[in-house]
């Protein structure tokens, strides 16, 4: 079953060229143009990468952004032609997984696609305990479901893979590099602040006191850990 990609941009020559490299790899693309249009294709359709430009007509990337978490966790990647990090800094904090600077490689879009879908592919043929538990906390990995007690958390999909991640390897640290090499799948450009970002969202989610971490933990000057 193809993969299947949506697009948004109000530039209309990048969709166009974006789509055609992905359709050349033979994936599904649908398009939009502003964010209205966005989020109507997103609450319609499930995609496995959105591809979201940050300048959009009508509500802007943050917006579409963070409306999308409002009901779904698939992964979106951010766009952008700030050259600002606070720019892709507040993309992560509004939900997305990934950002991309313009101009850009068609090949590095591509490669950053193909690394999301090979984790979300790997998770879903997980064939180790499909239930995870840790105190009150219990990690569905068949359904990427996450509950405290009864309450299900609703998790980004780079959060639910770095929670995966340390409750599957307790006891173990993380480098934040180690963490963008193995969750992110490749090497990646940017900084290690997108893993800090994500961790700190993780534990406003998962955690009653993210000052007093019980999952997600914090060796100073290495990395995370789970402790088990």
């Amino acid at each position: 079953m193809a993969n299947r990609i949506l697009v948004v941009d109000d530039e209309k020559l990048i969709v166009k060229g974006i789509r055609f490299s992905l359709e050349k790899d033979g994936m599904e693309v649908d398009c939009a143009y502003d964010g209205e249009e966005a989020l109507e294709l997103a609450k319609q359709n499930e995609y496995d990468v959105v591809l979201l430009d940050l300048m959009l007509p009508v509500y802007d990337g943050y917006e579409v952004c963070q409306r999308i978490r409002e009901f779904s966790d698939m992964p979106i990647i951010m766009l952008t032609a700030k050259g600002d990090d606070m720019d892709k800094i507040l993309g992560l904090e509004y939900g997305a997984d990934d950002y991309i600077t313009k101009p850009f490689n068609i090949l590095e879009v591509k490669a950053r696609i193909k690394a999301i879908l090979r984790r979300s592919s790997k998770a879903a043929k997980e064939e180790n305990a499909s239930v995870l538990k840790a105190g009150e906390l219990s990690m569905d990995r068949e359904s990427r479901r996450v509950f405290i007690a009864e309450r299900e958390v609703n998790l980004t999909a780079k959060e639910f893979d770095l929670l995966e991640l340390l409750l599957t390897n307790p006891g173990k640290v993380f480098s934040r590099e180690k963490l963008l090499n193995v969750v992110w799948g490749y090497e990646y450009p940017g900084d290690v602040r997108t893993v800090d970002v994500h961790v700190r969202r993780l534990r406003e989610k998962v955690e009653a006191n993210p000052s007093d971490p019980r999952y997600v933990y914090t060796k100073w000057g290495v990395g995370y850990y789970y402790k088990g």
